[in-house]
């Protein structure tokens, strides 16, 4: 039986995805942070092919506990996709409680953690595919190598195109290291109904809520050119997406040089566990 593992799999375009593979008869992993949805989820799936696991993915704990939990029950996976996102695009700073900003742990670190660490639960799959949900194909955002948890210079666009940009690097590096044994696709949804209004400022949120109908696409018709592609993915390592077209990689999003060089960082801030590094001798 096929193994299909979600991050943000109780909401939008990830229970679209799980709700979907459920159908074709996988097994389905959806995780998620509120209990509550999850609940709704396992209601609505009626199956017993549907598991959901709750987990905080802002922490480098707690999605190494989730990593060793898919491990104990999963004998392989063939397909990771990862779309756990909450948008904080006003407000102050926030961090987790491993003092990391929030953005960059949530949309970016745990994506890290769980492309890596799955990787050998993956090859043993005959097609394994993982994609990154983000937005790649947006030219906005950077990384900001002086200060990557924008302590200094912080606003909430800023950090959460900043883990997009880095999703983008994530993906290259990936392919770069691992020669193509899992297809890595970025993938850009373009505008979705989904639930992110819910997490903006009430008149922001109307606002938005009000234009959805007339520029979103509905989470169903969003998840059928994304599901086209993880059944047939491209045969290169890794490749980007916005909705049916395929981006090229030859722009300074995509950089192999940047791309190792926040991979090697990134590990070095995983095994440190925190936000800043030890001084080396």
């Amino acid at each position: 039986m096929r193994t299909v593992v979600v991050t943000g799999g109780t909401d939008g375009i990830g229970k679209g995805l799980a709700l979907h593979y459920l159908r074709q008869g996988a097994r389905v992993v959806a995780v998620g942070s509120t209990p509550a949805k999850g609940a709704s989820f396992l209601a609505e799936a009626a199956s017993q092919n549907a598991t959901f696991l709750r987990a905080d993915l802002t922490s480098i704990a707690a999605t190494k506990e989730l990593l060793a939990t898919i491990r104990r029950t999963c004998a392989s996976l063939d397909t990771l996709v990862l779309c756990a996102q909450r948008y904080r695009l006003f407000g102050p700073r926030t961090t987790t409680r491993e003092g990391f900003e929030h953005s960059f742990a949530l949309a970016y670190l745990s994506r890290h953690i769980l492309s890596h660490g799955l990787r050998d639960l993956m090859t043993p799959a005959p097609r394994p595919v993982i994609m990154n949900v983000g937005t790649p194909g947006v030219p906005l955002g950077r990384i900001h190598w002086d200060d990557l948890q924008l302590t200094r210079r912080y606003n909430g666009t800023r950090a959460t195109l900043q883990s997009f940009r880095a999703n983008d690097l994530l993906g290259v590096a990936f392919g770069e290291l691992y020669g193509g044994e899992i297809r890595y696709v970025g993938y850009n949804p373009g505008v979705v109904s989904t639930g992110m209004p819910t997490h903006l400022p009430a008149p922001l949120r109307a606002a938005v809520r009000a234009t959805f109908p007339l520029v979103a696409t509905s989470v169903a018709k969003a998840v059928m050119p994304m599901t086209t592609l993880l059944e047939d993915p491209p045969a290169e390592a890794f490749s980007a997406y916005f909705t049916k077209r395929r981006l090229s990689l030859g722009g300074a999003a995509f950089d192999r040089d940047e791309a190792m060089r926040l991979h090697h960082l990134t590990q070095r801030l995983i095994d440190a566990g925190a936000p800043t590094l030890p001084s080396r001798p």
